[in-house]
């Protein structure tokens, strides 16, 4: 009964809707297969867009804007269940330190609203894109379709190769998720 619930969930957020973003059209001429899935744009989390597709929130990624030393403009891709550790961050991109970039300064950055920033949209823009390590122990992931309402659900090793991201440890595990 659960698994149909999660599965007509996913097809009510799975939608026949034209939409084409940025992080589609690059995923489409590297004919990298996705499959993307629509929701209300006022659906900021992860959790609440794992909710809605009916999977766990350690398969929805979220994208965070970090700002290492004086120059460096980092997209961190994290599990939705999991909360970033700054100084493994810092570490694992050898930097002194890092911080998280204000909204308004993500947006400034990216050009996309805070929920809606995706590295896919974001691949000629200079930022260096790191993968959470736990998101390379899976097969698929739920990532942003540089949109808000927008995930798309791709092959990990695609996103990696696409967007030559690095896997670094940069969380701990969320212990208010649960």
């Amino acid at each position: 009964m659960a698994k149909h619930a999660a599965q007509s969930k996913r097809q009510a957020a799975k939608t026949s809707k034209t939409i084409k973003t940025n992080a589609m059209r690059a995923l489409d001429a590297r004919h990298i297969a996705y499959e993307a899935f629509f929701y209300d744009e006022a659906i900021h989390s992860a959790d609440e867009v794992a909710r809605l597709l009916g999977v766990p929130a350690s398969q929805v990624f979220k994208t965070l804007v970090v700002l290492a030393g004086a120059d460096r403009r980092l997209l961190v891709v994290t599990p939705g269940d999991r909360e970033l550790d700054l100084r493994l961050v810092a570490k694992g991109v050898g930097a002194k330190e890092a911080h998280m970039a204000p909204q308004k300064e993500a947006e400034r950055l990216t050009g996309l609203k805070v929920g809606g920033i995706s590295p896919l949209a974001l691949l000629d823009k200079r930022f260096e894109v790191f993968l959470d390590a736990p998101g390379a122990e899976l097969t698929q992931l739920y990532i942003n379709g540089g949109q808000r309402g927008v995930n798309l659900r791709l092959a990990v090793a695609d996103l990696i190769a696409v967007t030559q991201a690095r896997v670094i440890e940069a969380t701990r595990a969320d212990e208010s998720a649960g």
